[in-house]
């Protein structure tokens, strides 16, 4: 992997956080704000969007995905509080979020250089 192709790998992992995050909420919705159990089919459809997503990663192993996806997510579950939820996130909230993409280079980019 190049520096080009993380690019659209950060675009990848950006999609798959918002599926993921909405397809948890409507299941949080459903048992914890009392919302339609009709609420689960969307959020089953984008669970599944969601792994779809996943798998177009380009890296070349899966745990390495999967490992460097969860900055992304910590860090799209912080906007996810602030945006949809209202919650202004702590400064806790940033200098974690930063350290979790720190993270996510590290993993991202560290392949490039161990040749």
């Amino acid at each position: 992997m190049s520096v080009v192709n993380i690019l659209p790998s950060i675009a990848v992992y950006a999609l798959a956080a918002v599926a993921e995050i909405a397809g948890c909420f409507t299941f949080w919705a459903w048992l914890r704000l009392g919302r339609s159990a009709l609420w689960l089919a969307p959020g089953i459809l984008s669970l599944v969007l969601f792994a779809w997503l996943l798998a177009k990663v380009d890296v070349e192993f899966a745990g390495r995905a999967y490992a460097a996806y969860g900055g992304v997510y910590v860090v799209a579950s912080i906007a996810w509080l602030w945006i949809a939820e209202g919650q202004i996130p702590t400064r806790w909230d940033i200098i974690g979020g930063l350290f979790c993409l720190t993270g996510m280079a590290i993993i991202m980019i560290s392949p490039m250089f161990a040749k």
